[in-house]
């Protein structure tokens, strides 16, 4: 494991599973509950690609970031799909509470942000920074409305995933030269195109990380009479994100709403309305056979499904808004720590009122009336 300067590592020894977690050197358990950020990354990753964000956030603050099960160093036990994101969800709650952390400012990215607002769910939280965030009906097979497009929720969970591209995820192959290879994926799907970093052997490293043993990443699938031919199955990650399993849309019904701020980059490939991780998307480009059309199985408009429950969010009393950052792809703090890093400080309320954390000036509040 990589570790940058003032950044350690340890294992938290829970009634679930041993969960790492990453932390400042100086950070003290005593810290201020206003100035706890938890950081929870996405799939394919680990908690090492939060470490410059980490060495940057102001000494004032308590931060540590979760390297989630099946990922990084935590333990690698199999994800059972059927209660969603829950097992993860459950499993930060446990380390949280091992570590005397209770409400924290919550930062999500893609698969995190999916995990961030089923903790939301369940326990008291006091603001989520939903970054490139999973829709909150899951990934795939849903309309706008989250309504199902097949009863078993065809083209969801495992079967999304590329065989070469987890075949090559399991041989840990670190270099560049296939489309298909950990290192071209990050260059293609997680950061927009020109973007270059120092510490991209380190995000390889991180989505290197991934377990792909049976219950893990991607999961298995099923067949399905639907198009494209399978279904979500009962383990792993992918089959967790399927919408049979994973619906956070009742967030606009919790009775105490902590503020929300949605950071996405407009170049984001993977989480979009025309996502190149969607069946619908990309059978209505040809690249997928026998796509029987945007009546049947439509792209699933993630972007514009987050934007209505968080509409709706606010409409029900809370406070919800939308950062969309231009040339920016799917990892806005990598891509644009310091516009990142200023926007989670004026959500934490460390910039401006505590009382009434603001959000970013070019950010959207949304409401019914956007």
């Amino acid at each position: 494991m990589t570790l940058l300067d003032g950044i350690t590592s340890r294992i938290i020894d829970t009634d679930r599973l041993s969960v790492n977690i990453l932390e400042r050197a100086g950070d003290t358990a005593d810290a201020a509950p206003e100035r706890t950020v938890v950081l929870l990354h996405g799939a394919l990753s680990s908690a090492l690609v939060w470490q410059e964000l980490m060495q940057d956030l102001p000494a004032e603050f308590r931060v540590v970031a979760v390297d989630l099960r099946g990922f990084g160093g935590t333990e690698h036990m199999p994800v059972d799909a059927s209660r969603g994101v829950r097992d993860l969800s459950d499993d930060v709650a446990l380390t949280l509470t091992e570590l005397g952390i209770e409400a924290p400012h919550l930062v999500g990215w893609d698969l995190g942000g999916a995990v961030a607002l089923q903790f939301a769910l369940d326990h008291p939280v006091r603001t989520i920074l939903l970054e490139s965030p999973v829709s909150p009906f899951g990934l795939g097979g849903t309309r706008l409305d989250g309504s199902r497009l097949t009863d078993d929720y065809a083209g969801c969970g495992a079967g999304t995933a590329n065989p070469e591209f987890v075949r090559r995820l399991t041989a840990r192959e670190a270099g560049a030269e296939a489309s298909t290879s950990p290192r071209s994926v990050f260059r293609a799907s997680f950061v927009a195109e020109g973007f270059e970093t120092e510490h991209e052997d380190l995000w390889v490293e991180a989505m290197l990380s991934t377990s792909t043993a049976t219950g893990n990443y991607p999961g298995e699938s099923i067949p399905s009479p639907h198009w494209p031919g399978y279904a979500p199955g009962r383990f792993g990650v992918l089959n967790a994100l399927a919408p049979r399993n994973f619906d956070v849309s009742g967030i606009v019904d919790l009775p105490e709403k902590p503020s929300i701020l949605w950071i996405r980059g407009v170049l984001d490939p993977l989480i979009s309305d025309t996502s190149f991780s969607d069946p619908g998307h990309l059978g209505s480009l040809g690249i997928l056979p026998d796509w029987p059309g945007a009546d049947v199985a439509p792209a699933q408009p993630m972007v514009s499904q987050t934007r209505e429950v968080l509409r709706r969010y606010t409409d029900a009393g809370g406070i919800a808004t939308e950062l969309a950052l231009p040339g920016v792809g799917h990892t806005p703090h990598l891509e644009r720590p310091a516009v990142f890093r200023r926007a989670l400080l004026e959500l934490t309320g460390y910039i401006g009122s505590p009382a009434s954390p603001a959000p970013p000036t070019e950010a959207i509040i949304l409401s019914s009336s956007d």
